[in-house]
């Protein structure tokens, strides 16, 4: 059967992630899955995906990957799929994949952007899209924080609960915080992450900006391999993964 690759963005308020959970619930790869199923004359059409994306988050650029039972042209697929699928979900583009593409385990990097509005009152208009804080932020000491995040480090103080990784040593290749106007626009990339780990970053971040806790204490906090060290994590509707990488041979057939 051939195998699809196609690269979905949505809004995820109103989803309780990707992936299919086993208590119930409206997820990406829910309604994906049944609008194949229409496709395909009923029959479920199992999806896999490049990153679970908690309850709440959204993607610019997530990466799905199927089998179908007949041939579809992508373009006829990606039309036949955004009129199927709900407002929230859209497909940007289909192709086929070579038969050993895997969205998760193929991919070679993933960049999430977090958005933060920081001091005042937050707009209603922006709060599905990004998090909020109510006092400014220290932008000297959030860049110092940030920093502490790139390279090879163990993340275990970062990990949530209920992960199923086999290690908690990721390589953080990007970690930028940038100011607009008193909003923080924060962007991470690495080969992969842990769950919940952009948001606790940010967490961290935040936390270093207000001054609670300098850019030393939280390298130690980092360094204890202990959640319970670690500040909260930020909301999930700030956060947005922006694209999945693959090596230039992987993917596309």
């Amino acid at each position: 059967m051939p195998l699809y690759r196609v690269t979905l963005a949505y809004d995820g308020t109103d989803f309780s992630g990707f992936q299919l959970q086993r208590r119930g619930g409206r997820t990406v790869q829910g309604v994906l899955e049944e609008g194949l199923a229409r496709l395909s004359g009923g029959s479920r059409v199992a999806v896999a995906g490049a990153g679970r994306t908690d309850a709440g988050v959204h993607a610019l650029g997530q990466v799905a990957a199927f089998e179908l039972a007949r041939e579809i042209e992508p373009g006829a697929l990606q039309r036949a799929l955004n009129g199927l699928l709900p407002a929230d979900v859209r497909v940007l583009d289909a192709g086929w994949a070579s038969p050993d593409f895997h969205p998760r385990k193929s991919a070679g990097s993933k960049l999430y952007r977090y958005v933060l509005d920081c001091g005042g009152v937050q707009l209603p208009q922006r709060a599905r899209y990004a998090g909020f804080c109510p006092s400014l932020l220290d932008e000297t000491a959030v860049r110092a924080a940030a920093a502490l995040y790139v390279g090879r480090h163990d993340f275990a103080s970062l990990a949530s609960s209920g992960s199923s990784a086999t290690t908690t040593v990721r390589t953080v290749t990007r970690s930028e915080a940038v100011f607009d106007a008193g909003t923080l626009v924060y962007e991470t990339e690495a080969s992969g992450f842990l769950r919940k780990m952009v948001r606790n970053m940010v967490g961290g971040l935040v936390t270093a900006g207000r001054g609670a806790i300098p850019a030393e204490e939280l390298a130690r906090a980092l360094a204890a391999r202990d959640r319970r060290a670690w500040p909260a994590p930020a909301a999930a509707r700030g956060l947005t993964l922006v694209r999945v990488d693959y090596p230039p041979a992987s993917g596309r057939s």
